[in-house]
C-alpha cells in the first residue's frame, strides 16, 4: 500500500501498459508488472465474474502493483424504431458479403458498475483508473479507504479541473495521438480541443495541482523521457504493447499493425458510436458520413459485422484500435519490451 501517487511511481518504472479491453489478459498485465513497470486491465464491457477470475489469476502470477480500469458509461437516448431500421440499412448495404444478422439492442445497454466493482473492492488493485467520466464520490471513496489510488481520463481542461475537484488522485492527459476510444466525458463534446500529447500535458501542468500520466503516441524510450523531462510524472502506453506475446487478440490483430504500414490511423464514430481511433480501412470510410446509433448502441449492433469479419480474416470491417505510433510496436515478450524502453530510456 502506497500514500500517493508520487510514492508509487518512486518505486516502480514510469511507465503504465493501458488499460485496452480484451487486449489485457492476466498474462500480459503480470508480465509487466514482474518487469517492474505496471500492468492494466481494461474492464470496459467485462462482467463482474470474468473481473474476479482475471483479478484471481494476476494475484497468483504477480503481487506487484496493477491497475484496473472501468469506462463510466451514462444511459443512451433511445432511438426510435425508424432510427433503429435506418442505422441497420446501412450496415445492410456495406459490401461485405455473408449472412450477418443484425437485432436491435436490448438492455440493459452496458454493465452495471456497482457489480463490476464488487471483485475490486476484495482484490484492491493498487491503481483504479476510469474512462469517459469521473466516477461517483462513494467509489473513490471507498478506493481511499482500502488504499487504493484513483485516475481519471482526460482530453481537455475543463474535464481535468472536474477530476481534481473530485478528489481523485492525478489524471491521464489522453493526447489526440492515442488509440482507441477517445476519453471525453461528453460523446459529442465541443470543449475537445484535440491537443497533442505533449501540448496536453502543459495545459494540465501549468493550470492543476495533482500530478499529470501522460497517453497518446508514445513508443520508445526516447518519448517517454521528453514525457518525463516535460513534468509527467509518468506515461501510459497502449500501442507499444498490443504485438506483445501476452496480449490478448488474434494473430489477425496484430498482422493487421505489421501488413498495414501504409495506411495511416483515422477517428470514426461508425463501430462504437463515440470517437476511436483505428486503423483506417474500408468500414471508416464507407459509414462515417452515414447514421450511426448512439453509444453503447452502435457497438452492439455492430459486433455481429465485427465477428464475422473477423472468422473470414477481413481486415476491411473489423476496428483495429492503435494509435498514430503503431508502425513503431514491436513484436516481443513484455518483459523484453520493457527492457528494451529501459534501455532507451538510459541511452
Amino acid at each position: 500500500m502506497v500514500s500517493n501517487i508520487v510514492d508509487l511511481f518512486n518505486n516502480i518504472l514510469p511507465i503504465i501498459q493501458a488499460p485496452m479491453a480484451s487486449i489485457t489478459t492476466p498474462k500480459l498485465v503480470a508480465a509487466v508488472s514482474n518487469s517492474g513497470a505496471m500492468g492494466s486491465f481494461g474492464f470496459a464491457y467485462s462482467s463482474a465474474e470474468k473481473i474476479n477470475s482475471d483479478l484471481r489469476e494476476v494475484r497468483r502470477l504477480t503481487k506487484k502493483p496493477i491497475n484496473a480500469n472501468f469506462f463510466i458509461f451514462t444511459h443512451p437516448e433511445i432511438p426510435s424504431d425508424d432510427e433503429y431500421q435506418k442505422a441497420i440499412k446501412v450496415l445492410e448495404e456495406l459490401p461485405i458479403k455473408g449472412d450477418i444478422q443484425y437485432n436491435i439492442p436490448s438492455p440493459p445497454f452496458f454493465p452495471d458498475l456497482e457489480q463490476q466493482l464488487e471483485p475490486i473492492w476484495e482484490y484492491a488493485p493498487e491503481l483504479i483508473t476510469f474512462h469517459f467520466g469521473v466516477p461517483p464520490s462513494y467509489v473513490i471513496e471507498k478506493a481511499h479507504s482500502l488504499g487504493m489510488l484513483v485516475g481519471v481520463t482526460a482530453t481537455c481542461l475543463d474535464d481535468a479541473h472536474s477530476i481534481e475537484n473530485s478528489g481523485a488522485d492525478f489524471v491521464v492527459a489522453q493526447g489526440i495521438e492515442a488509440g482507441g476510444h477517445r476519453g471525453t466525458f461528453d460523446a459529442y463534446s465541443v470543449s475537445d480541443e484535440k491537443l497533442h500529447a505533449l501540448d496536453l500535458l502543459k495545459s494540465f501542468i501549468e493550470n492543476c495541482s495533482i500530478p499529470i500520466i501522460s497517453a497518446g503516441g508514445i513508443m520508445d524510450g526516447k518519448d517517454i523521457v521528453n514525457f518525463l523531462s516535460k513534468g509527467a510524472l509518468a506515461v501510459q502506453m497502449g500501442t507499444a504493447f498490443l504485438c506483445c506475446d501476452e496480449a490478448g487478440k488474434s494473430s489477425l490483430y496484430r498482422d493487421a499493425i505489421s501488413t498495414h504500414q501504409k495506411r495511416q490511423t483515422a477517428y470514426t464514430l461508425g463501430f462504437s458510436g463515440r470517437w476511436a481511433q483505428g486503423i483506417e480501412n474500408e468500414f471508416m470510410s464507407k459509414i462515417d458520413k452515414n447514421f450511426v446509433l448512439p453509444f453503447p448502441l452502435q457497438n452492439s449492433l455492430t459486433s455481429p459485422l465485427k465477428a464475422f469479419a473477423e472468422t473470414m480474416n477481413n481486415l476491411e470491417y473489423q476496428s483495429i484500435w492503435v494509435g498514430t505510433g503503431f508502425k513503431q510496436a514491436r513484436s516481443l515478450s513484455a518483459s523484453q519490451l520493457i527492457s528494451e524502453l529501459i534501455l532507451e530510456m538510459r541511452t
